[in-house]
C-alpha cells in the first residue's frame, strides 16, 4: 500500500528531512528514482528536453556502474543527482553499517548532497549517522507519488495523481524503470503539458 500524498504524521516524525519547497512560489520540481537505465531513462531525457524542463535522478550505484553511459547523458543535459544507494537497500531492514557502505559505493559515483531513502524507508538512527558522516546532506523525500510503479494502476490513473495532488513547492515522483515505463510514458509528457499550461516553473534540486 502506498499514499499519493506523503500524510501529515509522517512528515512530522519525519520533520527533518525535505518533503516539499517553499510554498509561496509556483514552482515544482521532478524527480526520477531507480535508474539510470537504457530506453526508459532516454525516454524521460527526451521527453524532459522537450518541454525544457529539468529535473533531478535519484541513481541507484549498479545501474550507474551497468550503463555508465545513460548516466553521462543524464548529466550532459544538464540535470541534478541524487543517491539512491548502490543495490536500492530498504533501510528498515538493512542494518546500519550495511546501509553506510551501500549508500558510500552510490556516493563515490554520483559524489552528491542529494539522498533519497529507497522506498523512502530509513532510520532515525540511519539518518543520524549518515549526516555525521555527510554534514552537508540533503535527505529528500517527496509530497506527490506518481505510482507508476504500480502494476495495477492505469496510465490515466497515474496522470491523475500527479495533477491532482500538485501545488506550488511540489516533489513529484516518478521512476525512470522497466516496471513503471508503460504508465510513465503516458503520464509524463501529459502532466508537464498539463502543468506548463497551469503556470508551474520547475527547477531541479
Amino acid at each position: 500500500m502506498y499514499l499519493v500524498k506523503s500524510p501529515l504524521l509522517l512528515k512530522w516524525y519525519y520533520s527533518s528531512l525535505i518533503w516539499n519547497k517553499a510554498r509561496n512560489q509556483k514552482v515544482i520540481y521532478l524527480t526520477f528514482d531507480d535508474g539510470p537505465i537504457p530506453d526508459v531513462t532516454d525516454f524521460v531525457l527526451k521527453t524532459l528536453k522537450s518541454f525544457a524542463v529539468k529535473a533531478t535522478f535519484f541513481c541507484i550505484g549498479d545501474n550507474i556502474r551497468k550503463h555508465p553511459e545513460v548516466f553521462l547523458r543524464v548529466k550532459a543535459d544538464g540535470h541534478s543527482i541524487g543517491n539512491h544507494t548502490f543495490n536500492h537497500l530498504k533501510g528498515w531492514k538493512t542494518e546500519d553499517e550495511s546501509y553506510l557502505k551501500n549508500f558510500a559505493a552510490c556516493q563515490e559515483l554520483t559524489g552528491t548532497k542529494l539522498f533519497r531513502p529507497p522506498y523512502g524507508r530509513i532510520k532515525k538512527s540511519q539518518v543520524k549517522k549518515l549526516r555525521n558522516l555527510y554534514p552537508d546532506l540533503q535527505i529528500i523525500m517527496w509530497d506527490v507519488l506518481s505510482g507508476d510503479f504500480d502494476l495495477e494502476l492505469s496510465p490515466e490513473r497515474c496522470y491523475q495523481n500527479v495533477i491532482e495532488h500538485t501545488g506550488n513547492g511540489a516533489i513529484i515522483v516518478f521512476h525512470d524503470s522497466l516496471k513503471a515505463f508503460d504508465r510513465l510514458k503516458y503520464a509524463l509528457p501529459k502532466a508537464l503539458e498539463y502543468l506548463i499550461a497551469q503556470g508551474y516553473q520547475f527547477k531541479s534540486l
